[in-house]
């Protein structure tokens, strides 16, 4: 049995001594099935009464399908008209009676068989009705999740965006920013040298003590090995300068 159709079943019959049906292979009946054809092997009370009086009574008719065997088993009376005995009559009825037992089987059989095999396809029917709706639920629930996850990429995309452009305008306000505090700066740089220029004054110093300094350069010039022989001038010129140090002092003090 597969998903939409149904594969064929192989239904074969065991006949017993009797030749009676009595299995059916290939296919499980139901305990309903099986009880009727229980009760149709049981002869009726009226097909009993039938069979007895068939054996006593005159001439009685028979279906054709009964066969060649109710002629052989029949007598010839002296005014030429056919007589059946007892053991035709019984004989014929047997197989009669055998016939309609199968007949009823197959029916029975042949009846639970469409049983059977309604219920293979309406379970195959719904096995793919589900099928079909199982596939539509997830194909209708794939479609929501793309159509959520888009959205969702939408809204990050714009989010972004929208940073995007505010740490672009953050960083044009700091470099504005910058740029100005560094043209204060430099301005008031130069503002301050200008001041300090013009507070500190240049001044021209002259040379003091001229005269010591020659003279010591020259007695050092002349008395090299005996230096000193210089060490008056060296005194007289070290006074000067301390003295001029001095004067300089108290002048700019």
């Amino acid at each position: 049995m597969g998903g939409s159709e149904s594969t064929g079943r192989k239904v074969s019959f065991g006949m017993d001594e009797e030749e009676r049906v009595r299995v059916l292979r290939g296919v499980r009946l139901s305990d309903e099935v099986v009880n009727r054809m229980k009760d149709s092997n049981l002869p009726s009370k009226d097909q009993s009464t039938s069979a007895a009086s068939g054996t006593t009574s005159g001439p009685t008719t028979f279906p054709s399908k009964a066969g060649p065997s109710a002629s052989h088993s029949a007598s010839t009376s002296k005014d030429g008209v056919h007589k059946p005995t007892a053991t035709g009559v019984g004989h014929q009825y047997a197989e009669e009676d055998l016939y309609r037992r199968y007949e009823k089987e197959q029916a029975l059989i042949q009846e639970e068989l469409a049983r059977l095999a309604k219920r293979e396809r309406e379970a195959a029917h719904e096995r793919l009705s589900s099928s079909v709706l199982r596939e539509k639920n997830i194909t209708s629930q794939e479609r929501r999740k793309a159509e959520h996850l888009a959205k969702e990429l939408e809204q990050k995309e714009a989010e972004l965006q929208r940073l995007n452009t505010f740490y672009r305008e953050q960083l044009n306000s700091i470099e504005k920013k910058n740029l100005e505090i560094y043209k204060l700066t430099a301005e008031q740089f130069h503002t301050a040298a200008s001041n300090a220029e013009l507070r500190v004054k240049q001044r021209s110093y002259d040379p003091v003590c001229m005269d010591l300094q020659s003279n010591i350069l020259k007695c050092y010039a002349e008395n090299k090995q005996e230096r000193l022989n210089c060490s008056d001038l060296a005194k007289e010129y070290g006074k000067c300068v301390s003295a001029a140090q001095k004067n300089l002092l108290f002048n700019h003090g």
